[in-house]
């Protein structure tokens, strides 16, 4: 399956994507309406923030340069010491323009 490559085209993917985003997102929020918050489930989802940092990072282990190692490694280390995820996404971030800068 193609599309062909019009700017209708990708207006029309564009949108398409983010109304099934809209509608995962919204989904969600709408199926944890039901459920109550109890511990167990608030454990369960502070440690899907981890788990979806390892998901992105993970890969970058296996096949990436360098300046991805270097950010994999600063990412894990500002998580294990200040347990803040977008920090230390944002930290990794960082860490790989500098050093391809340099």
């Amino acid at each position: 399956m193609s599309i062909e490559a019009t700017t209708l085209s990708i207006l029309g993917v564009i949108i398409a994507m983010a109304l099934v985003t809209l509608a995962t997102r919204w989904g969600g929020v709408y199926a944890m309406s039901f459920v109550p918050i109890r511990p167990r489930v608030q454990r369960f989802i502070q440690a899907m923030s981890g788990s979806v940092l390892v998901a992105l990072l993970a890969p970058m282990a296996v096949a990436g340069d360098t300046a991805a190692r270097l950010a994999l490694l600063t990412t894990a280390g500002v998580m294990l010491v200040f347990k803040k995820p977008l920090l230390a996404i944002a930290c990794g971030v960082v860490a790989a323009a500098l050093f391809r800068y340099f």
